[in-house]
C-alpha cells in the first residue's frame, strides 16, 4: 500500500501509527511511548482507571481510553479507515452488535475474542469518535503490526522477501554462527542503537576528500541498516549479523577503484579474524571492461574463492525498463551474486513485483546474463547519519529523525547480503556456490517483470532455508579455476582456459544447469545462446587495449566519472520526487506471516507491537 506523504516529508498515515521522536522507542500500543521509567507507567495507570481525563480531544466526552494520537488521527480523517481493538464492559457480542449497528460496510468485526470482552474491528474515524463517546465501551486501541522476535519493521519490504523468518530464529546455533557481513561503501554510523555494538571494526580507505569520520555521506549506513540494522521499526535483513564498515567513498560518495580493491583486499587479510562470510559492493565503475582484465573482478573473484560470498548492486543505470547491459565491475562477475531492484507495487506478493524501471540488467561483455537474482529497492527506508549529505540533499526524502526513503539497486543487494548471513548461520559450511545455489533455486517466479530483468526471480529466504543440498550455478565456470601459480595461497580463474572453451562451445555452460530448474526465467537458454560475442571482441588483444586506452585507467578525471555506483543515482531515475512508500498494512499481517509459515502474529501483539 502506498501512503502519501505531507509537503514536510511526514507520512499523512502516521497520526495514526506514527513515528517516534528521536530517542524515543514504543514498547506496546497501550503504553505507548516507551523510555519514560515511572512517570510513564503512573500516567496509563491513571488513564485505565479514569480514562475520561485523558482522552483527547479537549473534554470529557470522550469516555473510552485511546492510544494516545488515535482520536487526533480520527478526528483530522473522520473519512478514514482505521484498525482497532474495541473493548467493552459488557460481552463480546455486544461489543460487535454497536459495530454491526453502524451498517456500514467501512465498518467490519474482523475477530472477536473470548479473552477480553473485544473484537477486531476496521473503522472510520468518524465511527471511532462516536464509540468513543459510548460509556460502555473501555477502550478503543490501534491493532498495530506486531513485533517479531524482537524486531520491528513498517514497511512490507520484509515480508516480500521473507527476511522476518530470521528474525522468528532464536535457536542458540544460529544466534552464535550468524556471521559478519563487510559493508564496502562510505562508512557506517557505528553508535547508532540500529547496530547495537555489532559493528566491530571501521576502516577508512578513502584517499579521496573530503571524508568525514564515520559515514559523511550516509549510503554506508543506509546500506548496513537494510543488511543488519535492528532500529524499532526498521529492522534489516538480518539484525543479529555483525558488521565491519570499510569506508571507500569521500562525503559526495565518490570512490577511487583502488580504494575498493584495497577493501576487498582488507577484507581477504582479516576475514578469519572477524568471521567475515558475506561482503556487500552497493558501489560499480565507471568504464565497461571484460571480467577477464578488470582488477576489482579479480579482487572479489578472490573473496569468493577464499569463502566470502559477495553480493553487489546490478546499478541504476537502465532506461523505462529496457536492457541496459551489465558492462561494469563488479556487477559483470560471473561468479558473484549481481542483484536487481525490484518495485514491488504495494504488496507483499510477488504476481504485481515488477523490475524498476531504472534497475540496470542485460549482458555483460562476456556474453553473461546478470543480475542472478532480485530483491525489493524501490521507496526503501533506511538509517542515515542527520548530518550526512545524502539527507542535506534530499531533504524531503527524511522520513523520522535519523531515516529516510530512497531507492536504487545499492538497497536491493543488501537484501540478498542479509539473506546471505542468515543462510550461512544455519550452515556454517556452506561455500559461497552454495549460498548463491539456494537462494537462486528457491527464487520466486516473477511475471509481471521484464524477461532477464529479475535474473531468476525474487529473492525468498523463507524458501531458500528450506533448501538442503543446493546446486551450483557456477559449477561450469569453476572447472577453469587453478591454483594461484604466483605461489599465492587459494585458487584464481584461468581466464584464458576459459575463453578458448567458450570459443570452441558455448555449450560448456550446459554443466550448470543440469542439476537444477532454475525458475522461470529459462536461464540456460538465456544465458549464452544469444550472446554476440563477435561484437563484444572480448577475447581480442586489440580490444583490451582500445578499451583501457579509452578508459583513461590512469586518468585522474576518473573523480568527475561518478565511479562510486553510487549513490548520485541510488534516489534512483525517477524517484527524485518521493510521494509516498511502500508500508506494511495491518490488514496484510496476519496473512503475510501465514504465508511465511510464522507464528500467529496476534499471540505477539498482546506484549509488544511496532512503533
Amino acid at each position: 500500500m502506498r501512503h502519501d506523504r505531507g509537503s514536510s516529508g511526514d507520512l499523512r498515515w502516521s497520526a495514526l501509527w506514527g513515528k517516534p521522536s528521536k530517542g524515543e522507542t514504543r514498547s506496546s500500543a497501550l503504553w505507548g511511548k516507551g523510555g519514560r521509567g515511572f512517570l510513564a507507567t503512573l500516567v496509563v495507570a491513571l488513564a485505565l482507571s479514569a480514562p475520561a481525563a485523558l482522552a483527547s480531544g479537549g473534554g470529557s466526552e470522550y469516555t473510552a481510553f485511546t492510544t494516545p494520537g488515535l482520536l487526533g488521527a480520527a478526528q483530522a480523517n473522520p473519512n478514514a479507515t482505521f484498525q482497532v481493538i474495541v473493548e467493552g464492559d459488557r460481552s463480546t457480542g455486544w461489543v460487535a452488535k454497536q459495530i454491526a449497528d453502524f451498517n456500514s460496510s467501512k465498518a467490519k468485526v474482523k475477530r472477536r475474542y473470548s479473552v477480553i470482552n473485544g473484537v477486531a474491528a476496521t473503522l472510520t474515524g468518524k465511527q471511532i469518535l462516536i464509540l468513543a463517546r459510548k460509556s460502555r465501551i473501555r477502550a478503543i486501541t490501534e491493532d498495530a503490526p506486531v513485533r517479531l522476535a524482537s524486531f520491528s519493521t513498517s514497511q512490507q519490504w520484509p515480508y516480500a522477501s521473507g527476511v522476518v523468518k530470521s528474525w522468528w530464529d532464536s535457536a542458540t546455533n544460529v544466534v552464535a554462527q550468524t556471521p559478519t557481513i563487510a559493508v564496502v561503501d562510505s562508512g557506517i554510523e557505528a553508535s547508532r542503537p540500529d547496530f547495537a555494538g555489532r559493528v566491530l571494526a571501521e576502516v577508512n580507505l578513502t584517499s579521496i576528500q573530503p571524508n568525514s569520520p564515520g559515514d559523511g555521506r550516509g549510503h554506508g549506513t543506509f546500506v548496513a541498516g537494510i543488511a543488519a540494522g535492528g532500529g524499532d521499526g526498521y529492522a534489516g535483513a538480518d539484525p543479529r549479523a555483525k558488521l565491519v564498515s570499510i569506508d571507500v567513498m569521500d562525503d559526495s560518495g565518490m570512490a577511487m577503484t583502488r580504494d575498493v580493491i584495497a577493501g576487498a583486499d582488507w577484507i581477504l587479510q582479516n576475514r578469519a579474524a572477524y568471521n567475515i562470510r558475506v561482503a556487500n559492493f552497493s558501489l560499480h565503475s565507471a568504464v565497461p571492461n571484460s571480467f577477464m582484465f578488470d582488477p576489482l573482478d579479480r579482487a572479489v573473484e578472490r573473496l569468493w574463492f577464499t569463502g566470502v560470498t559477495v553480493v553487489v548492486a546490478a546499478g541504476n543505470y537502465g532506461v523505462n525498463g529496457q536492457p541496459s547491459g551489465v558492462p561494469f565491475a563488479p556487477g559483470n562477475d560471473p561468479f558473484v551474486i549481481t542483484v536487481g531492484a525490484l518495485d514491488i507495487d504495494g504488496s507483499v506478493k510477488a504476481w504485481d513485483d515488477s523490475n524498476a524501471p531504472w534497475s540496470a540488467y542485460g549482458y555483460t561483455l562476456d556474453g553473461f546474463t546478470k543480475p542472478e537474482l532480485a530483491a525489493p529497492g524501490r521507496y526503501m527506508v533506511g538509517p542515515v547519519p542527520a548530518a550526512s549529505t545524502l539527507p542535506q540533499e534530499r531533504p524531503t526524502n527524511v522520513v523520522a529523525p535519523g531515516y529516510m526513503q530512497l531507492s536504487g539497486t545499492s538497497f536491493a543487494a543488501p537484501v540478498v547480503s542479509g539473506a546471505a548471513a542468515y543462510l550461512l548461520a544455519l550452515h556454517p559450511d556452506w561455500t559461497p556456490d552454495q549460498v548463491k545455489g539456494a537462494l537462486m533455486l528457491t527464487a520466486k517466479a516473477l511475471p509481471n517483470a521484464a524477461p532477464l530483468s529479475a535474473g531468476v526471480g525474487e529473492v525468498s529466504v523463507a524458501a531458500a532455508v528450506l533448501v538442503a543440498n543446493p546446486p551450483n550455478p557456477n559449477r561450469a565456470l569453476n572447472s577453469f579455476l587453478v591454483s594461484d601459480p604466483t605461489g599465492g595461497s587459494g585458487r584464481i580463474f584461468d581466464a584464458a582456459s576459459w575463453a578458448n572453451a567458450a570459443q570452441a562451445s558455448a555449450s560448456w555452460a550446459n554443466a550448470s544447469w543440469a542439476d537444477a530448474s532454475w525458475a522461470s526465467a529459462s536461464w540456460s537458454s538465456a544465458s549464452w545462446a544469444s550472446a554476440s560475442w563477435a561484437s563484444a571482441s572480448w577475447a581480442s588483444a586489440s580490444w583490451a587495449a582500445t578499451a583501457n586506452a579509452s578508459a583513461s585507467w590512469a586518468d585522474a578525471s576518473w573523480s568527475n566519472a561518478s565511479w562510486a555506483s553510487a549513490s548520485w543515482a541510488d534516489n534512483a531515475e525517477g524517484d527524485a520526487s518521493v510521494t509516498g512508500g511502500y508500508w506494511l498494512d495491518p490488514a496484510e499481517l496476519e496473512e503475510a506471516a501465514a504465508e511465511l509459515g510464522l507464528a500467529d502474529p496476534a499471540a505477539a501483539a498482546s506484549t509488544t507491537v511496532l512503533p
